[in-house]
């Protein structure tokens, strides 16, 4: 049994008896002294929990509703190993540099502080993997993604967003009713594929050049999954449309060594030739 198992344990048996003696507890446990007093600290200290040893009556219980001084204490629904919790925080990191228009860091923020108060350590766990673990994006655009809150908003509650979007190709600005269908993070930029009303047809917008958007209260049209991967999956910018062309691309050994496993197209097929080149 591991420690968040007996704390777990603790809880259930200090919830269903008045008092509990130190004995009993070693004993329904399976451990000794000093492993249960630090279960009973950490419950104290990390989770509030309202626990007292009772003198009078020789046991430990929970302390009344009425006499319990500061932080509620509820035993969360769900634990996480040390290790667990370090590969959420590693994961947060990854995820906050895809991230940039803030659409999850406010809700994700309360998470990482409980996770942090969970491991107890005295360094910022969050911050030692934010200096250990570097992501490097060099060649991405910088976004201003003022407008990636509403566009995520609206694209989970199934609502339409009126857009001002400027299109870099053209130089024009152009007021559009959109139904959001899929938000893409692709080569360092975010794209919102969408059901242009104006243009009836899909279109895929660079979230970037959203210069306003405004969620409205009409249903979003739905489009089928296998519709949007037809016209806008093979990917975006050279990559985009429904009009398919097949190039060929032969590299020398030296360089086949380094290409073979890199991919730029979800289509790509690639083997390698006789000669120890690929293509």
């Amino acid at each position: 049994m591991n420690n968040m198992e007996r704390i777990y344990q603790i809880d259930q048996i200090l919830g269903a008896r008045h008092c509990v003696t130190r004995k009993e507890l070693q004993e329904r446990l399976g451990v000794s002294w000093a492993t249960l007093k630090r279960d009973l600290a950490y419950m104290r200290d990390r989770l509030n929990a309202p626990i007292r040893f009772d003198r009078n009556l020789g046991g430990y219980r929970f302390e009344k509703a009425g006499q319990r001084i500061g932080a509620h204490y509820e035993l969360p629904g769900l634990w996480f190993s040390a290790e667990e919790i370090h590969a959420l925080l590693t994961m947060h990191h990854l995820l906050s540099n895809l991230d940039t228009g803030g659409l999850l860091g406010p809700q994700i923020r309360p998470l990482l502080a409980r996770l942090t108060g969970l491991l107890g350590s005295a360094d910022n766990p969050a911050e030692e993997v934010q200096r250990r673990i570097r992501i490097q994006t060099v060649g991405a655009r910088e976004l201003h993604l003022d407008h990636f809150q509403s566009v995520g908003s609206a694209l989970l509650r199934r609502k339409r967003l009126l857009i001002r979007y400027h299109a870099r190709g053209t130089d024009e600005v152009t007021e559009r009713e959109v139904s959001p269908q899929r938000l893409n993070h692709h080569r360092g930029n975010w794209y919102l594929d969408a059901w242009c009303h104006l243009r009836d047809g899909l279109r895929a917008f660079s979230v970037d050049a959203i210069e306003h958007a405004e969620i409205l209260e009409t249903r979003a049209l739905d489009v089928a999954d296998e519709r949007l991967d037809e016209v806008l999956g093979s990917g975006y910018g050279v990559f985009s449309g429904e009009r398919i062309a097949w190039a060929v691309l032969r590299f020398t050994p030296e360089r086949a060594r380094w290409v073979a496993s890199e991919r730029w197209h979800a289509d790509q097929e690639g083997a390698f030739l006789a000669d120890g080149r690929s293509e």
